[in-house]
């Protein structure tokens, strides 16, 4: 079987499940299976349940991991709802790759790469909500907002008036024609000028900080007594959300500021943080891995 992709961060994420020797883990972003395969060589009695949206990576992962049996259930899914569902059982590790796979990028057609033909930007291809419909009939105003909050993107209201003006006279219908509307702004030296721009349209089709928000509640009302999670995050927005959820749950006083001495019993931290920083890739691995 070809596999396609080095899934990122991998000998780190299987150290931190390493201790992991009974139970079931979530894989909430299974994409090409990289990490779920993993886990199941190196922890040979847990139980995986892969979750992923894209009916297409599902569909390859089950080839790839169909040698490990019923050891694996497939979710076919939103990750935002997977741990509710599946609260019930011996949860003992979560793990989550948060935003697009390689497989999405790699495949033109999907329309999440600079130089595709299309506008589509959809992880879940069934959805109605796509890139065309954000970029050609989202407001001047919605557009400056998902630019502004979605990329941080410094010129945000001259971006949005460009993508205005191009589909007054004409629909955009690609993101190749979007890309070199973005070059006309430009942005950060170190990075293409399409790249915040086209995170931002791709965080609004798919509701991606929202989902993630979503699914970091839904592990704390499963209230897991042994439970490691993993969350591989790409962006500052994301990166943000994740480093205060950690922190707030690993606090054993929740009492304000303000308060001079604890009166809340100073016994309210739901775990620990494994890492105090978050765990980088090398430089060796950032250098193979898709820069959008």
């Amino acid at each position: 079987m070809n596999i396609p992709h080095i899934p990122v961060l991998l000998e780190e994420v299987k150290e931190a499940f390493r201790s992991i020797d009974d139970g079931v883990v979530i894989d909430c972003t299974l994409g090409y299976g990289g990490h779920s395969e993993a886990l199941l060589e190196q922890n040979p009695n847990i139980k995986l349940i892969g979750c992923d949206q894209d009916e297409e990576a599902l569909a390859f992962s089950q080839k790839r991991l169909e040698r490990f049996g019923d050891r694996v259930t497939l979710h076919h899914g939103n990750f935002a709802s997977v741990i509710a569902q599946y609260a019930h059982l011996p949860i003992r590790g979560i793990l989550a790759d948060i935003g697009v796979s390689s497989l999405q990028l790699d495949k033109k057609e999907r329309g999440f790469a600079f130089d595709s033909n299309v506008l589509d930007m959809r992880m879940n291809p069934k959805q109605e909500l796509s890139a065309y419909e954000v970029v050609n009939h989202y407001s001047q105003e919605e557009l400056e907002f998902i630019l502004r909050e979605y990329g941080e993107i410094h010129e945000y209201k001259k971006m949005a008036h460009l993508i205005c003006e191009a589909r007054s006279k004409a629909p955009i219908v690609s993101a190749k024609e979007l890309s070199k509307l973005a070059e006309k702004v430009g942005g950060k030296k170190s990075i293409h000028p399409s790249t915040l721009l086209f995170q931002a349209i791709r965080i609004e089709v798919n509701n991606e900080l929202g989902v993630l928000t979503e699914l970091l509640e839904s592990i704390k009302n499963a209230d897991f007594k042994q439970c490691i999670v993993g969350i591989i995050s790409f962006h500052s927005l994301e990166d943000r959300i994740v480093k205060q959820t950690f922190k707030l749950w690993s606090q054993n006083c929740i009492c304000l500021p303000s308060v001079m001495r604890c009166t809340c019993g100073n016994n309210h931290s739901m775990g620990k943080l494994i890492s105090k920083k978050p765990i980088e890739a090398t430089a060796s691995e950032i250098k193979k891995e898709p820069t959008q």
